[in-house]
């Protein structure tokens, strides 16, 4: 069973958004991706602010098993609000009624190409796009939000450290691991498209790495891995040579971030979302063993190689800054130490600072 956010961050969101929920006062709105790390996110600050400030919001969340999400997260699943359906983002059955309001934030998990599906993620990510896409065509509504991916950018060149909306580079055809990537973007295309021709406001929001509650702890999450490491009691293990650079934004900041592009944001114009402050991934293990009090080992798997640059995957963030006013509010140290402090139920564990 899932814990509850805590209520500090519930409460961060709120008092960072609570000049939004107005407009979804007494609407319901539709939800994919409502039991997975962003959408949980979502759909916990949505019921807190709809308690707080009576909002008297309902949403749909489309989930596959629904009784497994109300044995995971009950307080979400048993909420009056909330009603669960039953079924594939692929293929689906739509519920009945206007949905104003639409989040695409279901993702298909990873898995290689073989012979019984050739396109790896690629193609169940656009059937599922476009099932929700037709459904907000039918179903009246009026914003959209899309949560893609900085993927669509494809490798950060040399020499660019942070990069911009308007960059014009692309994952490469080539490459086999490029599935996701090439799926978000197609799926924004798509977005676009049914935006324009139906009338309804399209926004895209193009996710880079973050941290809290809720994150993985063993998947493909260097900091999500490195926590692991550490509430086990070390070594934190670097497969790499722990050069290449990312930025973490903390979970509660996420959810003001899409809240706001979703109820603010410009139709058809994508904003990075994630933090500008960048951190090598040997300097990320380093940041976590500090919220252990040091007493984890680092191990890192592999040596620089000299002359080679390291790779860069890290948002320039102007355009969420300017137009909507947004920043990371909370640091990477207290992201990590909250992260910490809420997985450490399931460890034994160091003393947190």
């Amino acid at each position: 069973m899932t814990r509850p956010l805590p209520q500090q961050d519930l409460d961060h969101i709120l008092t960072h958004t609570e000049h939004l929920w107005e407009d979804l006062r007494g609407r319901s709105l539709f939800l994919t991706g409502g039991t997975e790390f962003v959408g949980t996110w979502l759909l916990e600050s949505l019921l807190w602010a709809s308690d707080k400030l009576d909002l008297r919001v309902t949403v749909v969340v489309l989930t596959r098993n629904p009784e497994r999400f109300r044995g995971k997260a009950p307080h979400l699943a048993g909420h009056p609000a909330v009603r669960l359906l039953q079924g594939d983002v692929t293929s689906f059955a739509f519920p009945e009624g206007e949905y104003p309001f639409v989040i695409h934030a279901a993702t298909e998990p990873g898995f290689l190409a073989d012979s019984e599906r050739p396109l790896s993620t690629f193609d169940v990510d656009l059937l599922g796009t476009r099932r929700v896409l037709e459904f907000a065509k039918l179903h009246g509504v009026r914003r959209y939000l899309f949560t893609s991916s900085g993927a669509v950018y494809g490798r950060q060149p040399e020499g660019m450290t942070h990069i911009p909306e308007d960059y014009p580079g692309a994952p490469s055809t080539m490459e086999p691991n490029s599935a996701y990537g090439q799926a978000k973007r197609a799926s924004e295309f798509m977005s676009m498209m049914y935006g324009r021709v139906y009338g309804f406001d399209a926004n895209i929001a193009r996710l880079f790495a973050f941290v809290g509650p809720h994150l993985p702890l063993d998947a493909n999450y260097a900091v999500g891995n490195f926590i692991r490491d550490a509430l086990k009691g070390g070594p934190i293990r670097i497969n790499g040579d722990g050069m290449p650079f990312r930025s973490y934004l903390y979970a509660a900041d996420l959810a003001i971030w899409l809240w706001t592009i979703l109820l603010r944001g410009q139709s058809l114009h994508p904003y990075n979302v994630g933090s500008s402050i960048d951190i090598s991934i040997a300097q990320l293990a380093h940041e976590v063993a500090k919220m252990a009090n040091g007493k984890v080992d680092i191990r890192i798997a592999l040596s620089p190689v000299p002359g080679v640059s390291p790779l860069h995957y890290v948002p320039e963030t102007t355009r969420a800054r300017q137009e909507l006013g947004l920043t990371a509010k909370i640091s990477l140290p207290e992201a990590i130490r909250s992260t910490m402090d809420w997985q450490s139920q399931k460890y034994s564990v160091f003393n947190i600072k």
